[in-house]
């Protein structure tokens, strides 16, 4: 399987491409951060082609987290696809390391995010300035200070999973951000380990699927 910078790419064709994402690495580029991202690693493997392709971006991952993302190839698949993220009949599901036992074994939490000047997401009860946000959490096991869960999305706000489930009492392991107070690993304990979309072209389900560091069985 072919891999850029670290960066493996999990399926290819004319119209999308999807990896998997390291943790530590940028998505897009900011202003502090322009070279040392997937966008710029795939633009230029893209370009190196012949005929030179293009990417696009149509979702993203943190900086400290790692998982499946999918880019599109063309300005239409881009669209088609954005258009199933944010009806949300793109699928996707992440495995986290939590601080903490979690009681319950299935839960759904809802809120309405919103971003202050400090870049820093939180809940509020307006709906004038936040957006919805619907994350369903399911146990996987129980450790005697941990919890491993598994999360899946119903809608894509910025730092959602983590500010759910911080608010709720267990941050992830490595967030520093929403108040993790451990970090045994050196980075967040959150990872993509399912995507499924239509393809935009063909329409044909596609799913994918990435496991789970080993480091997070031991945390």
């Amino acid at each position: 399987m072919k891999s850029i910078d670290q960066i493996r790419i999990v399926f290819e064709d004319p119209s999308v491409i999807v990896i998997d994402k390291p943790a530590g690495l940028l998505t897009m580029g900011t202003e502090t951060e322009r070279s040392k991202t997937v966008y710029s690693a795939l633009r230029k493997y893209a370009n190196h082609k012949k005929p030179a392709e293009k990417i696009f971006i149509v979702h993203r991952l943190d900086r400290e987290a790692s998982g499946l993302l999918v880019f599109a190839k063309t300005i239409q698949a881009k669209a088609r696809l954005q258009d199933q993220f944010k009806d949300h009949s793109a699928g996707r599901r992440y495995i986290a390391v939590v601080e903490g036992r979690v009681t319950a074994d299935d839960f759904q939490i809802q809120s309405y995010l919103a971003e202050n000047r400090a870049y820093r997401v939180y809940s509020t009860p307006n709906k004038k300035i936040g957006k919805l946000a619907v994350t369903h959490v399911h146990v996987m096991k129980r450790n005697p200070k941990t919890t491993l869960v598994e999360v899946r999305l119903e809608t894509g706000r910025k730092h959602q999973i983590r500010v759910h489930l911080a608010e709720r009492g267990h941050p992830i392991i490595g967030d520093k951000s929403y108040g993790g107070r451990s970090n045994p690993i050196r980075r967040l304990a959150l990872h993509g380990v399912h995507l499924e979309f239509r393809h935009p072209d063909t329409g044909k389900p596609m799913r994918f699927d990435s496991r789970y560091p080993k480091a997070f069985e031991a945390l």
